[in-house]
């Protein structure tokens, strides 16, 4: 049957009740507590942590009815931070930066320019200043003296000038800023003045153990002057390590034998004919005790605040002065010390590597000099307590106490710092005018977003340590995450070190952006990278924020590729100009912009996502590789066995003969960190796959009347992220690492002897070290409770 009747059937309805007041309260009720609720869910989003120092500008508009709360989908923002950074923009940027000296807490008019700028992009900026303590220089000369014997007899021997540094770079008519009448001088940052005459000797890198080798030649130190290449180690300990040794000063010079195959001896062309180190470049740099303590020596763990109190800075700086110079100037220094004591192949073959200026005539003979030779050292230095400024920009989002903070350094060694700062500065910029087209479309950030071009790096970086002494309550509470860019290109091969927490982002941000070495069409920067995350060290602004307050950070950037014969970077000297940039480290600018996108995307990736995209798997996988790593650093002692590497490592810090404490007791106790790190392990992947849950319900498009629904995601997101937020500050130990107590972190630090490499676990590496088996036992309980910490607070 096609077609059926209808049934009909007649409902007799009841005569209604009265139930009128009542249907009337019940409504009330319901609307009171959804009322209720919705106040309890707006006063729960409302961030109980205001961004300091900051006034909030009004909300940017939202879209219209039926649109989200954001004018700009993910989709739409991400197209315009791909879109918007342009080479001739970044361009622009650098030659402004590049166009005269910017010595931290020097060219005010600088500062002005960047907030002016950041404020045209839309962007609230303002000025945060310090009172540091900083030297600059005055005077500076190193001579060779020789003794001449007079041809009358009962006359005093003479001293003649041998060979007088020009400790100047030359002027290139093709690098206008190498001739400004206002260039800088040669200098190291925190070094002491001091007029010093002595014999010398050549003391290799420098390093704790090239020292030691000397020593056990039976070579007087003692009231001599080091001569050291630079490499290994941070220059300030190859200072320290010749102060402590009671040598009088020290000078250190470039090698061009670490410059790989791009060298003169090698018929490469220097710069600016070619891609090899200028002969008359100079490294700059600081000889603070970086590993110690970063920042103003005078306030160590707290902000450089006028009228605040001044410590002593005896353990923070040297005490002996000490000059860079060229390779061109220390040639005539070297070649007299030629016959003179042991030769490299007399001591090890730590002495035999990279002997570049052996085709100039250079024996790298260690010397001391003979009777009738000494060197002249003079170094004249201004210390002063004087303003750095920082400038703070801010872009408030829906959510106060979640903030991802970024940052690039704006000081320099010199006029240019093309590669170092100011290419980070000049991607900085155009991520930040980026995000100022996306403000003016209506967009608004679900998490605070923070800018910061920093001052006072060079020195030791100090702007963002006082910075972050100052505010580590609230960052504290609020930072999710900081990434640092300070040298966005000086070549093309991209590089990154970060907290394992952050590694996911990284590994999709460098997918999204295309490489601008299109050896293949269509490859992205991820295509064309090695994949290796470095370790966090020091060296940048990311250090407070990793190892002093618990934040974690990512540093990242384009290189040299060395292997593949790219232009020799001509770090901290006048030569790292505009005009090498434009010509040799990235000609065209696409790697700054290339960099500006990775960036402004990573920004993106964790302002914008609800549930904040990192990952504690990650993490808890590394923990455990590093504690096998560690504990097979222990098996090679308890064998009496050491690679290479371990060899190589070594050299940079004493040896301890005597040994206290049971090494086999600390074997058996690596079993309770193993422990640990698997239970970390598995409630970082209980938790990220929560996590990951919450993100797709987030991306649903739940109907108003789940509103229930919706007020447990959010609690449960905000639950989520709060534990993310958190992770990375369990690995926090308030006494700090032996010796150096502002380091804080048990996880990261940079190594102690070397001072820009990142150490993993170092107090228990240092007390394995130093075979003071009993405090590595110490160190180990430390790590366990860490790690039983970071596992509970996931749950």
């Amino acid at each position: 049957m096609n077609e059926r009747t209808p049934l009909i059937a007649t409902i007799h309805v009841a005569p209604p009740r009265r139930r009128y007041t009542h249907n009337i309260l019940r409504r009330f009720c319901t609307i009171a507590l959804a009322s209720a609720l919705v106040a309890l869910v707006v006063l729960f989003l409302l961030p109980v942590a205001f961004l300091p120092g900051q006034r909030h500008p009004k909300p940017h508009p939202i879209g219209p009815p039926g649109q989200s709360a954001n004018a700009l989908t993910f989709k739409e923002l991400q197209e315009i931070l791909l879109e918007t950074p342009k080479e001739h923009k970044a361009q622009e940027w650098s030659k402004y930066y590049t166009s005269g000296p910017h010595l931290a807490g020097k060219n005010y008019s600088q500062v002005t320019w960047t907030q002016e700028r950041w404020q045209e992009f839309g962007i609230k900026a303002d000025i945060v200043a310090y009172d540091t303590y900083i030297n600059y220089p005055l005077g500076h000369r190193l001579a060779l003296y020789e003794k001449a014997k007079s041809k009358d007899v009962g006359e005093v021997d003479a001293w003649k000038v041998k060979f007088e540094a020009s400790l100047e770079e030359d002027v290139l008519e093709e690098d206008e800023t190498t001739g400004l009448e206002n260039r800088i001088p040669t200098f190291h940052g925190y070094s002491a003045s001091g007029n010093v005459t002595a014999p010398y000797v050549y003391v290799n890198y420098g390093t704790y153990q090239d020292f030691e080798d000397l020593i056990q030649a039976n070579i007087s130190l003692e009231g001599k002057i080091a001569v050291a290449k630079y490499g290994g180690i941070f220059r300030g300990l190859k200072v320290k390590r010749a102060q402590d040794l009671g040598m009088v000063g020290t000078v250190i010079f470039t090698d061009p034998g670490d410059d790989g195959d791009n060298t003169d001896e090698n018929g490469v062309d220097l710069y600016p004919e070619g891609p090899g180190r200028n002969p008359s470049s100079v490294q700059r740099g600081s000889t603070q005790f970086l590993s110690v303590a970063p920042g103003d020596p005078t306030t160590p763990g707290y902000p450089s605040k006028p009228g605040v109190p001044r410590q002593p800075v005896d353990s923070a700086i040297p005490s002996i002065p000490s000059i860079p110079i060229s390779y061109v100037d220390a040639i005539p220094i070297l070649t007299a010390l030629n016959g003179h004591g042991p030769s490299p192949k007399t001591l090890n073959k730590y002495w035999q590597r990279n002997l570049g200026l052996k085709y100039k005539g250079v024996e790298y003979n260690v010397g001391p000099s003979p009777d009738n030779l000494v060197l002249n050292l003079v170094n004249e230095q201004e210390y002063v307590t004087t303003p750095l400024w920082n400038v703070i920009g801010v872009i408030n989002g829906t959510l106060l106490d979640e903030v991802i903070v970024i940052g690039n350094h704006r000081d320099a060694w010199i006029a240019g710092g093309a590669g170092d700062p100011n290419s980070g500065s000049a991607a900085l910029n155009e991520v930040i005018r980026s995000f100022g087209v996306a403000l003016s479309k209506g967009w608004k950030p679900l998490r605070t977003i923070v800018f910061a071009s920093w001052d006072g790096e060079e020195y030791g970086l100090i702007g963002s340590t006082e910075w972050v002494e100052e505010y580590i309550p609230w960052l504290t509470h609020a930072n999710v995450a900081y990434i640092n860019v300070d040298v966005a290109t000086t070549g093309p091969r991209f590089g990154a070190q970060a907290s394992p927490l952050l590694n996911k982002v990284l590994n999709e941000v460098v997918q999204l952006v295309q490489s601008p070495n299109q050896t293949i069409p269509g490859q992205t920067v991820g295509d064309v990278w090695d994949g290796e995350i470095r370790t966090m060290g020091s060296g940048s602004d990311f250090t407070a924020f990793q190892d002093f307050a618990g934040i974690p950070s990512v540093d990242f950037g384009f290189k040299p590729d060395e292997g593949a014969g790219d232009a020799v970077y001509q770090y901290h000297s006048n030569y790292d100009s505009y005009h090498w940039m434009n010509t040799y480290g990235d000609p065209g600018f696409h790697y700054h912009v290339a960099a500006a996108k990775l960036w402004a995307l990573f920004t993106a990736k964790l302002s914008e996502a609800p549930v904040i995209p990192l990952n504690a798997t990650d993490y808890a996988i590394a923990l455990d590789g590093y504690i096998s790593n560690v504990e097979t650093k222990l098996d090679a002692a308890i064998i009496g066995t050491t690679s290479e590497e371990e060899d190589e490592e070594a050299r940079a810090r004493p040896t301890t003969l005597a040994a206290t404490g049971d090494i086999h007791a600390l074997k058996l106790s690596f079993k309770k960190l193993h422990k640990a790190a698997h239970k970390l392990l598995k409630a970082a992947e209980a938790h990220d796959s929560w996590a990951a849950e919450l993100a797709e319900e987030a991306g649903e498009d739940l109907p108003w009347w789940k509103w229930l629904s919706k007020l447990k995601l959010i609690y449960n997101i905000r639950k989520v992220n709060s534990k993310y937020k958190f992770l990375e500050r369990k690995f926090l130990h308030k006494k700090g690492l032996d010796g150096r107590p502002w380091f804080k972190h048990v996880v990261f630090a940079p190594g102690l002897w070397t001072g820009y490499a990142g150490a993993v676990f170092p107090g228990l590496v240092e007390a394995i070290d130093g075979k003071d088996y009993g405090n590595a036992a110490k160190w180990v309980g430390i790590i366990e409770g860490t790690l039983w910490h970071a596992a509970g607070s996931l749950r």
